[in-house]
């Protein structure tokens, strides 16, 4: 099957569909041992230093990859993804935009779906079909998430990875849903943490590494991945267009609080931890979160894939050293 790239969550239903492998090509740069090296590749390109390190990183990884088709989502995503179709169909790459509409309207976001459809020779049936087998498995990433903030028996990273992972099954979904079914058994015989501190990520995947381990090291541990959540398609429709309209993740910031305010509240949150991309306009959004969201919040920033600087940890360390102090007087 020939393997079918895109640049953020995307219909991946109708790619399955037309029997092409998807690969979010944000999972394997940042999976590839040579993450930081792919951006210095695009720096030398032409790229700027103060261009967000994910659109440079999937610029190298398409041409290390030999992907020779895409979709870019061109609304609903990162404001540089125009230009970067530009250049990589400079380069003979085939480009196949995609826009979520930002007023949700479910006519449009129907129609861009369909002209999806027709580009790959797929209809509704098939597309239907496809999504009842994806969703199957997207229960039991649920199932997951579950375990991770009622049952306490998985950890932040563990669920970051299977959520993230959703966003093209690791382009083999059969082979995907296998492993998680072995983590499944093996997760629900597990003990449960003991007490820790509830935290909620919220944000882009971050671009540094350790930051799970190094939460629960200090005894804290991330139990809502907001934006990984959301890849997985969580709220179980049978309409494939409502599906994307539910789906938070592009469009404007107010939806995807409504949704956060209810995880919060679900999962019992003790704090907040907001990372932002370097030269990103989601940045601006941290004052929204701030003004919205009454909950202590640690904003963190990251550039290039890297681990967590001495600066960062002390950062970590002192914000999860006051929600312990916190917690241990609201109980006196």
């Amino acid at each position: 099957m020939s393997r079918v790239g895109f640049t953020s969550t995307i219909p991946v239903e109708i790619l399955v569909a037309a029997g092409k492998t998807p690969v979010d090509l944000n999972n394997i740069f940042i999976t590839s041992e040579r993450s930081a090296q792919l951006i210095e590749e695009a720096e030398v390109a032409g790229f700027p230093r103060n261009v967000c390190g994910w659109i440079k990183g999937i610029y190298a990884t398409v041409l290390e990859s030999g992907i020779d088709e895409m979709i870019a989502v061109t609304e609903g995503d990162c404001s540089y993804t125009k230009a970067l179709m530009e250049i990589l169909s400079m380069g003979g790459i085939t480009v196949v935009p995609f826009a979520y509409p930002m007023d949700r309207n479910p006519q449009t976001l129907k129609a861009e779906m369909e002209k999806l459809m027709a580009h790959f020779g797929v209809d509704w049936k098939e597309v239907d079909r496809a999504k009842a087998r994806l969703d199957a498995i997207r229960r039991k990433v649920a199932e997951i998430d579950r375990l991770t903030w009622q049952e306490n028996k998985v950890a932040g990273e563990e669920n970051h990875y299977f959520q993230v992972c959703t966003s093209d099954f690791n382009s083999d979904p059969a082979t995907f849903e296998q492993e998680v079914d072995a983590f499944l058994a093996e997760a629900a015989a597990r003990p449960v943490f003991g007490r820790q501190i509830r935290l909620a990520y919220l944000g882009v995947p971050p671009i540094l590494s350790e930051l799970y381990p190094f939460l629960e090291s200090l005894g804290a541990r991330v139990i809502f991945n907001e934006t990984q959540r959301q890849f997985s398609m969580p709220y179980d429709t049978a309409d494939l267009v409502e599906q994307y309209r539910r789906y938070t993740y592009p469009y404007d910031i107010f939806h995807r609080i409504t949704d956060i305010e209810l995880e919060i509240a679900r999962r019992r949150i003790d704090g907040i931890i907001h990372y932002v991309q370097s030269f990103c306009f989601r940045q601006i959004e941290d004052m929204v979160i701030r003004r919205k969201l009454h909950l202590p919040i640690l904003t963190l920033e990251g550039d290039k894939p890297a681990r967590l600087d001495a600066r960062t940890r002390i950062r970590l360390e002192g914000f999860v050293e006051m929600l312990a102090d916190k917690q241990a007087m609201a109980e006196d």
